[in-house]
């Protein structure tokens, strides 16, 4: 091969199946176990997150209200009118988590709205080659954040019930009985308790990465297409993705808030 030849092939354009692998691949740190991109992508949404909310907060009037304002008084009346309806105790924690998960969890699936290539072209000038924006389109991300919803359920119980309480609803509930029944039901109970425990977070974290990834996937392909083609099925797909982005976050705040109120109450 000359050197011409070479160089032609080393700057071939991607296959289909390279281009999608390209897309789909993960900004990893030197020892290719942590995806950096989903890392820090979720971290600056979430600063975002904080920071639109904080400086609603010091604009707030009593008055007329600016846009800003009634965008984020609209987004909680929404937040607490699930947390109302679900969860009956008493929390100061409850409504500030629900509205930071449903926000936080909205802005990620919302990077699934910019070109598919714009942000990979953008930071490839600067010597970065693999970039996903959709961090909800990572299952280590929506375990992680699933996993800590885990952690809220066994902590709203042992608030709600202290530690012996749960400890010993986990051994005598679902299924109740008294003297020698109790002592075999336990361990049967306890499986079943376990099962429900994993089975919620599990769900809540398949739920979100298999619609994110699926429409992380659709975008992909769409580009791979015409210019006209794309515009032809990218409009109406994008319209209908706004359903879903939304639909998910709020799916996923809600089911947190049930949970949480399955966990405080008695059994």
């Amino acid at each position: 091969m000359t050197t011409e030849n070479a160089v032609e092939g080393a700057h071939h354009a991607p296959t289909s199946i390279e281009y999608i692998q390209h897309h789909l691949s993960h900004l990893k740190s030197a020892d290719g176990t942590f995806n950096l991109d989903t890392f820090w992508v979720s971290a600056i949404l979430g600063f975002i997150f904080l920071g639109v909310f904080y400086l609603a907060a010091r604009r707030a009037t009593a008055g007329v209200p600016g846009k800003l304002q009634n965008f984020v008084e609209a987004v909680m009346d929404l937040v607490n009118e699930v947390v109302n309806s679900a969860f009956h105790a008493k929390s100061k924690v409850i409504a500030p988590l629900a509205i930071t998960i449903f926000c936080w969890v909205w802005l990620m699936n919302a990077m699934d709205f910019l070109p598919v290539d714009l942000l990979p072209q953008i930071l490839s000038n600067f010597g970065v080659h693999k970039l996903r924006v959709v961090p909800t389109a990572d299952v280590n991300h929506t375990f992680g954040m699933s996993f800590g919803v885990m952690l809220c359920i066994i902590g709203f119980s042992i608030k709600a019930k202290g530690l012996g309480g749960w400890g010993k609803e986990l051994f005598t509930a679902p299924f109740h009985a008294h003297g020698f029944m109790a002592v075999v039901l336990a361990p049967v109970n306890f499986i079943f308790q376990m099962i429900e425990l994993l089975a919620k977070p599990l769900s809540l974290s398949l739920r979100l990465f298999g619609n994110m990834y699926a429409g992380e996937l659709l975008f992909i392909l769409i580009a791979l297409l015409p210019w006209w083609a794309q515009w032809l099925l990218g409009g109406p797909w994008v319209i209908f993705h706004i359903l879903v982005v939304t639909l998910q976050a709020f799916v996923f705040m809600a089911l947190t808030v049930v949970y949480l109120s399955l966990a405080v109450e008695k059994h």
